[in-house]
């Protein structure tokens, strides 16, 4: 099962972006096809603050358009939303360490530990921080 990064979920939505098109395919090969993927529950909020940032785009999304933008995502027969469960813990806990992550690391130590504790195995991203956490693959557009 493969999993989906804000990354993607932010260039899908933004068509200003670069990576627009590529993302927006392949969310979409993703959510109407009959493979099961899933999204880290952290990146449902991430997704949010990223996008209605007015510091971050000209004009942002309005908070109804950014939560419907992901109603529609969240529709996808075939998706998972991935959350902790008992062995949370104990994989965050080695994922920050093993890559020494500190400040905005941690966040992506979250996510590769709730990928690690669901059987993903990928985490479709554009962001290569990623990189720095032993053994986790990750997949590009």
């Amino acid at each position: 099962m493969i999993a989906v990064d804000t990354s993607i979920l932010v260039y899908a939505h933004r068509e200003e972006s670069a990576r627009h098109r590529q993302a927006r395919s392949r969310l979409v090969e993703l959510a109407e096809g009959p493979a099961r993927w899933a999204i880290p529950v952290f990146c449902l909020g991430e997704f949010l603050r990223v996008v209605t940032h007015p510091r971050l785009f000209d004009p942002p999304f309005a908070v109804d358009d950014a939560c419907e933008a992901l109603a529609r995502v969240l529709r996808s027969p075939s998706l998972v939303v991935l959350a902790p469960a008992e062995r949370f813990w104990t994989l965050l806990n080695s994922a920050v360490r093993e890559a020494h992550a500190i400040g905005n690391l941690v966040f992506d130590a979250q996510i590769v530990a709730l990928c690690r504790e669901s059987g993903v195995s990928a985490l479709l991203t554009e962001d290569r921080d990623f990189d720095r956490f032993r053994g986790f693959r990750t997949v590009h557009l």
